[in-house]
């Protein structure tokens, strides 16, 4: 039997749903234990690997082309499922860093091993016995790594990652000191995209909500002002830089409140990375000095242009 359908068979056998049974499963699946056509099971790994790797993995193993744009049909379709399922588990990192990897779990690592030989049945059997508490389990390793966050008197969970670490840090220490009384009209996380998002609110102000990848990580409204605050929460790439402020100001043309442009840092040495790239007349603000600000030139210290 070729490795894609000895692929299908496990899962299926596993209990996966019927869509996590297709072809970009199996091969995710194989990818993940390094496993190519003409190696045995019994030689299945658990190494750490990217999204990246398992496109470049299945090329050159299988001959199967995903393009790089494919990752987030590979998230979605098979590694998503495949961490709900517990088969694999991720390294704690922020879904959009470059380090975040996920590996087969040691308990499936040792029950794939098996596929093919005299104990398959009976360590499936034992794997399906456990299954519910090894989903248990690394559930709670995911939920123990979440950041809790209050936001407008509610609660709520940030995956974990230094970017919504900077972002919990915006909602709970910049705005008290420079933005009182403000409402938090916009915040995404790094795998829930529109957290909070008042859509109502939005609207009234005149924005155009239409795609929320342009949206800055952070928007606060102030009433008492009528300011409303873009922050970006910088800890790799995204500054308010020239290019940024012209777009965010297209989305908002139908805005008539101050607008207040604002880069969110986690330290001074990644402030200093991005210096030269900011745009005059914005804000600058790092939490590990959390009751200062960097005012960017100009006759006027934080308010609306």
């Amino acid at each position: 039997m070729a490795k894609i359908e000895e692929s299908k068979k496990i899962l299926a056998e596993i209990g996966m749903p019927i869509r996590q049974q297709s072809d970009l499963c199996s091969y995710v699946l194989l990818a993940l234990l390094k496993l190519d056509e003409y190696e045995s099971w019994k030689n299945s790994s658990n190494e750490w690997i990217r999204i990246h790797d398992i496109i470049v993995y299945l090329r050159e193993a299988y001959g199967v082309i995903y393009a790089e744009n494919s990752r987030e049909t590979i998230r979605k379709q098979a590694l998503h499922h495949f961490r709900n399922a517990a088969l694999i588990e991720d390294n704690g990192k922020a879904t959009n860093s470059p380090n975040y990897r996920y590996r087969i779990t040691l308990e499936t690592l040792e029950l794939l091993a098996s596929f093919g030989t005299e104990f398959w049945d009976k360590n499936i059997e034992k794997f399906e016995k456990n299954h519910r508490t090894l989903i248990d389990i690394y559930s709670s390793k995911k939920k123990m790594k979440m950041q809790s966050v209050t936001i407008n008197g509610r609660d709520f969970e940030f995956s974990p990652g230094k970017h919504n670490e900077l972002q919990k840090a915006i909602i709970e220490e910049f705005a008290p000191r420079f933005a009182p009384g403000s409402e938090c009209i916009y915040v995404g996380d790094t795998t829930e995209k529109d957290l909070v998002k008042n859509v109502e609110k939005l609207r009234s102000l005149g924005f155009g909500i239409t795609l929320h990848d342009k949206m800055p990580d952070v928007v606060l409204y102030s009433a008492e002002k009528d300011w409303i605050y873009f922050i970006e929460s910088v800890t790799s790439v995204g500054p308010m830089e020239p290019k940024r402020i012209k777009e965010i100001e297209e989305m908002t043309n139908g805005v008539n409140a101050g607008k207040i442009f604002v880069t969110a840092f986690i330290d001074f040495k990644t402030f200093k990375k991005f210096s030269e790239s900011l745009a005059w007349e914005t804000e600058v603000w790092i939490s590990e000095m959390p009751e200062h600000m960097i005012h960017l030139n100009g006759d006027r210290f934080l308010g609306p242009r």
